[in-house]
């Protein structure tokens, strides 16, 4: 999950990269970070986010770019189609955010399984 988490940050750090010439980019650069955020420290610092007040503030993550994900869902038919969204700014804005919902759901399903017990330490 390390890496999963690792890649899902680094993707959200890229969607960052391209709102630089957004009329709303410093919003959509906050609903990229905090899954970015949330994703690095799942792969690197995951006994900061497994703490219980760790565990409901990623649930309450969860709850709140669902609600995003939902408010900012195209309403184009054919959303993910590529003549759709290449031309079309709210398809990708909602597709942004469906994938940054998963992002955020991945990181708090990884901060809530239980941790593996390292069999390296054994030998």
């Amino acid at each position: 999950m390390r890496y999963l988490n690792l890649l899902s940050g680094m993707v959200m750090l890229g969607f960052i990269g391209v709102q630089y010439n957004d009329p709303d980019g410093a919003l959509w650069t906050l609903y990229y970070l905090v899954p970015a955020a949330l994703a690095f420290l799942a792969a690197f610092r995951l006994n900061l986010l497994r703490s219980p007040m760790g565990i409901r503030f990623m649930w309450a993550c969860v709850a709140i770019w669902l609600a995003l994900m939902v408010f900012y869902w195209p309403q184009i038919a054919g959303f993910w189609r590529s003549e759709v969204f290449m031309v079309e700014e709210t398809a990708r804005e909602g597709m942004g955010m469906m994938l940054a919902w998963l992002v955020v759901l991945a990181a708090t399903l990884t901060a809530q399984a239980k941790p593996v017990a390292d069999n390296r330490r054994l030998a």
